[in-house]
């Protein structure tokens, strides 16, 4: 018997030390804004948008200065965030009805051998129901928010989907509220479910993407006492479009973006309500540059600065299109209030999270962990970075120290490559290709270099 209990007790003390282990290892949770220009926030310049909690985290935190999403809309984008691929390796290069393939192993699934518990709230845009990239077939425990990119283009839908029994199943969810505001509470569900083990969050917004449909409360600090827009005279979004009509497009914008920070507001709240806090690394992104929408013009991205002084916006190669807001906070660990210009992008998420978690499997990946770049430390440069892009002609990109080329199609032949050096000229004002034709073919052949041909047929050049 006293041997029996003496198995018993070194069982119980390693099962323990075990768990120990595990809660010791940080909570995740990566916040992804729809839209979200890189200088609409307080933190990166704006004076006209209201985001006191987002800018919180940046004091809190470390705020980027030079990183990009994974491309210049959202499907590839997110892709490229959860394979850990740039868009000339990754199975969806694009928008549309191309879901993660069955091969393509994500973050999620990785996380999982780590004794990660993993909640994705909001909009997934990768795989509806029944095809390979259902949220069940890649790596979630948990699951509410939308499938399809588009039902993310209205912000009071009537129904939703959810993780159910193990199957992504459609329900109703409350009459009239809005889809983000679902979103926290679902979060802050997750959340509360998951506190005795590591977790993993992935909670997408789908602020500030068109439609400009806001809640009276958020919309209020940008009126007028006679319920104006404070921006002065406004073109309207007419009804009777795919997008909800909007009177002021300019205020109902800030006002999503400053919805979108309440809710961040309020999951900050609750972590350390929960005691949770102090253990949990907290990331904000967005998915690309701002938009054009729902009655959003250039003249109300000039009119906000909402691309920060850089040049272009969403379905750009340029700067403005593809240059992002990235701040981690991470008590502790990051020193507060610190700026940092290693550059980097959302394929370099996959090996930083994978690190982090103690992850042993090395996933082929185009990104680099940037964990030394987080804690202030000298970090291991990427070569390059490289995008491509199919809306409007065939469009590729490659970042390589401060030179930029953005190289044009039509149909299937090149007709010329732009070059910009970033450190002088952020704002790709003035195109320096004619003097440096050497530097420019070996650009385009850093180019053919990265572009493995798809097989799929939306994602080849024609």
């Amino acid at each position: 018997m006293k041997v029996i209990l003496t198995v018993l007790f070194f069982l119980l003390l390693s099962t323990q030390v075990v768990l120990l282990a595990q809660k010791q290892k940080p909570n995740i949770i990566f916040i992804l804004s729809d839209d979200l220009g890189y200088g609409d926030l307080g933190c990166y310049g704006s004076t006209q948008i209201s985001t006191p909690n987002i800018d919180a985290l940046a004091k809190s935190g470390t705020k980027f200065t030079q990183f990009y999403a994974g491309s210049t809309v959202c499907a590839p984008s997110r892709a490229s965030l959860m394979t850990g691929l740039h868009t000339g390796h990754v199975s969806i290069r694009g928008n549309g009805e191309v879901p993660l393939a069955a091969t393509d192993s994500i973050l999620p699934q990785y996380l999982h051998q780590a004794g990660y518990k993993n909640g994705l709230v909001g909009k997934w845009g990768l795989g509806q129901t029944g095809t390979t990239g259902v949220p069940e077939k890649k790596g979630w425990d948990f699951f509410a928010g939308l499938l399809h990119h588009v039902e993310g283009h209205f912000q009071k839908p009537d129904s939703a989907w959810k993780l159910l029994n193990e199957t992504t199943t459609r329900i109703k969810i409350p009459e009239n509220q809005y889809s983000n505001e679902w979103f926290t509470s679902q979060a802050k569900i997750f959340i509360q479910e998951n506190q005795s083990n590591p977790f993993f969050l992935y909670l997408a917004y789908t602020l500030p993407h068109a439609e400009l449909v806001v809640p009276k409360a958020a919309m209020q600090p940008y009126l007028t006492e006679d319920g104006a827009s404070k921006f002065g005279q406004e073109k309207g979004h007419p009804i009777g479009q795919h997008y909800g009509a909007q009177a002021f497009p300019k205020a109902a914008y800030a006002a999503m973006v400053s919805q979108m920070d309440e809710y961040i507001g309020q999951i900050v709240a609750y972590l350390k309500e929960q005691k949770l806090y102090d253990n949990t690394i907290i990331v904000f992104t967005s998915d690309n540059g701002t938009h054009k929408e729902g009655g959003r013009t250039n003249q109300d991205i000039q009119f906000f600065n909402s691309s920060g002084g850089l040049r272009g916006a969403k379905r750009d190669l340029y700067e403005g299109g593809i240059r992002v807001p990235f701040i981690v906070s991470w008590k502790g660990k990051i020193k507060p209030g610190t700026i940092n210009q290693h550059i980097g992008a959302l394929w370099d998420i996959l090996p930083t999270f994978n690190e982090i978690a103690g992850v042993t499997v090395k996933p082929p990946t185009d990104g680099i962990s940037m964990i030394k770049a987080l804690k202030g430390k000298k970090q291991l440069a990427h070569n390059l970075l490289y995008w491509e892009f199919y809306e409007g002609g065939f469009k590729q990109a490659i970042l390589q120290n401060n030179l930029k080329a953005i190289r044009f199609y039509k149909g299937t032949t090149p007709i010329r490559t732009e070059l910009y050096d970033l450190a002088i000229d952020r704002g790709e004002t003035i195109d320096i290709a004619a003097q440096n034709e050497q530097k420019v073919k070996l650009m385009e052949a850093l180019m053919n270099r990265e572009r493995t041909t798809s097989s799929n047929p939306l994602f080849q050049i024609k």
